[in-house]
């Protein structure tokens, strides 16, 4: 399908200073042959159909396009985004560590990226405005929620394909990655109608803040801020702020985080309230519990192996280099893991591991380094230079959008020992939620292993239909909301001026569903109830909820609308990193200690480290970590 002519986002301006200079992505004349060689290609065999390698690089060719026509800032000026005369680094550390807050990730645009800073957008201004009061509850979000949210008759539609492991990553991925700031304004969300009633008389809920008008346009489409900083750097774990890092450190000035000793365990600390001491404590359960102690004892750990390699290092240098060395290393997990566990098609493996280590593969990149010094293709993302694509990095509102991932949490978890597979007990999922995360080990009813093991062999949600898990769908958080995260999901994207899914595609340049029978690749009863619910109007479709209705890909966890969005991001997260893609990736930077450590470990290295009672199975266990684990006993 022919690419519209969409206008470009600013890709800098004529007026500002030189050192913001921002190039617009011109693909070379090679390149534009590649992208329209498979547009032909595609018109007769989909990506999907290609064999793996040529659907790896099809891939390639779909990602560099959408990087000229779907990235587009969140602020209506590149002068947003600072510049090295006005801000200097403040101090010589940062050239080779993080700041918590994202400051000078870039030296020559000193803001980009950091907390505070707007969400960016994949498509023009023009089709993401603020809705007005008919489009915002058109149709009615609860309604929406109950029809095509709720578990039908509670029943729970598994994804065999993964473990409850990976559910838990995402999300402790997305706490890394972005938080909106709310405001004090509240919405009343009307309820339908039509026998559906809530339970506790009104739903309400923070309106997501409005950034401050910079420019007119700020007012048709306002921005909002990212409170956290959107690079890949371990926020969720260090803090999104200098002050909030200090805190969480060790007071023994070892680089170390803090932990607390409990019957031999080693847990994040607690607040008076309960709540653990953490980057990003929000939303808590469990599954957040277990990652985030997992990778502050993967911190230590760092910390230990630099201190016997480099005993003249500082605390601040051990935790500079530790906190980088974790960062990468959570970043790697991802991108050459959990993202081939959940897109499990031959070209996704292909094409995520080229991600990291490109087409020349690990072991010729790990002997050898690169072998092209600045083709991300053929050496790898890591080290290949970084590059913003004419756009300043951002997250983006659309990229919230598609990790709406809420139907993967289960109803309850059932827990078995981690060394007999015995069964322990199964435990519903909001008395595994908040200050109560813990209570399990604090009681020694089972331990971290154990549920480690349990979340490893139990399956998680469809990203489907009528899959979110029912206390979801009246939840009380501590700040005293009840809320339906349905209705809440449905409304956030509108209200962000999130398109509708129709537009959605257009903007990708998909296929649009002329039908709704053509959205649901025949299944008549779901078109039937879609047709209901949007008055016929197959272009009101909500992107949530198209997502979820269309056929999905052999091997996929999500809608390939939702995989476009992903393709583009997922990449630019590392391609934007001047400490992953730039000149600070390498032993020079990172140490050689903390490169190689980068480098040779996986997901299946931290958890044997930490957890060495999970020897038995995941030495049984061949392949990827986020896919069912092997049962203890058979």
């Amino acid at each position: 399908m022919a690419p519209p002519k969409l206008k470009r986002g600013n890709d800098g301006a004529k007026d500002h200073d030189k050192n913001q200079d921002l190039p617009s992505l011109k693909p070379s004349v090679p390149k534009r042959m590649a992208i329209g060689t498979f547009h032909l290609v595609n018109k007769a065999v989909p990506w999907h159909k290609l064999p793996a390698f040529a659907g790896a690089l099809n891939l390639a060719s779909l990602r560099l396009e959408l990087r000229q026509f779907n990235l587009h800032d969140g602020h209506a000026s590149p002068l947003a985004q600072g510049n090295a005369r006005d801000l200097p680094l403040p101090d010589e550390r940062y050239r080779e560590a993080r700041h918590s807050d994202g400051k000078f990730n870039s030296l020559q645009l000193p803001l980009m990226g950091c907390a505070g800073m707007r969400f960016g957008r994949n498509f023009p201004r023009e089709f993401t405005q603020k809705p007005t009061e008919e489009e915002l509850w058109t149709p009615n979000p609860r309604m929406i929620s109950d029809k095509f949210m709720a578990r039908k008759d509670g029943k729970f539609i598994p994804a065999t394909t993964l473990n409850l492991l990976a559910a838990a990553w995402i999300q402790f991925q997305i706490h890394d990655w972005f938080s909106h700031e709310l405001s004090d304004e509240k919405f009343d969300i009307p309820l339908p109608p039509d026998g559906h009633p809530w339970p506790h008389g009104r739903m309400q809920l923070r309106k997501t803040k409005e950034d401050a008008v910079r420019d007119p346009s700020d007012i048709e489409c306002p921005g909002y801020r990212n409170t956290n900083t959107s690079w890949w750097d371990g926020s969720q774990i260090y803090g999104s702020d200098e002050a909030s890092t200090q805190s969480l450190r060790s007071k023994s000035h070892d680089g170390k985080l803090a932990l607390d000793e409990n019957g031999g365990e080693a847990f994040l600390p607690r607040d008076v309230s309960g709540n653990s001491l953490t980057g990003l404590n929000k939303d808590w359960w469990m599954g957040l519990e277990l990652l985030h102690t997992l990778f502050a004892r993967e911190h230590n750990t760092i910390c230990d192996r630099l201190r016997e390699a480099y005993p003249e290092m500082t605390g601040d240098q051990i935790f500079d280099k530790a906190r980088l060395v974790n960062s990468a290393l959570m970043a790697k997990i991802h991108t050459t893991e959990w993202t081939p566990a959940i897109l499990a098609h031959p070209a996704l493996k292909i094409g995520m591991n080229a991600n990291w280590w490109g087409i020349a593969g690990e072991k010729i990149t790990k002997h050898l380094g690169r072998v092209s010094r600045t083709s991300e293709i053929i050496s790898g993302i890591p080290g290949s230079g970084t590059s913003q694509d004419g756009t300043p990095f951002s997250l983006t509102e659309e990229f919230v959008s598609v990790y709406r991932m809420h139907s993967l949490m289960p109803d309850t978890i059932a827990f078995s020992s981690s060394t007999t597979g015995s069964f322990i007990s199964e435990i519903p999922l909001p008395s595994l939620a908040f200050s109560h995360a813990r209570d399990a080990f604090l009681s020694n009813t089972f331990s971290m292993a154990d549920a480690l093991y349990s979340f490893g062999i139990a399956h998680p949600g469809a990203i489907t239909n009528n899959n979110y898990p029912d206390f979801l769908r009246n939840l009380t958080t501590p700040d005293g909301q009840t809320i339906d995260l349905g209705t809440v999901d449905i409304l956030r994207d509108r209200e962000r001026g999130v398109p509708r899914y129709c537009t959605f595609r257009r903007l990708l340049r998909l296929p649009v569903p002329k039908t709704f029978e053509q959205l649901t690749g025949g299944n008549a009863t779901l078109a039937k109830e879609l047709a209901e619910a949007y008055n016929g109007d197959v272009e009101l479709v909500d992107a949530l909820v198209g997502s979820h209705s269309e056929p999905v890909i052999p091997g996929f966890g999500f809608s390939e609308t939702a995989f476009r969005v992903f393709i583009l991001m997922a990449s630019r997260r590392l391609k934007s990193d001047r400490f992953i893609a730039g000149d600070a990736w390498g032993p020079g930077t990172y140490t050689e200690v903390g490169f190689k450590w980068v480098q040779e470990m996986g997901m299946k290295d931290v958890l044997a480290r930490h957890f060495p009672e999970l020897g038995v199975v995941l030495g049984r266990t061949e392949g990827n970590m986020f896919a069912p684990w092997d049962k203890v006993g058979g």
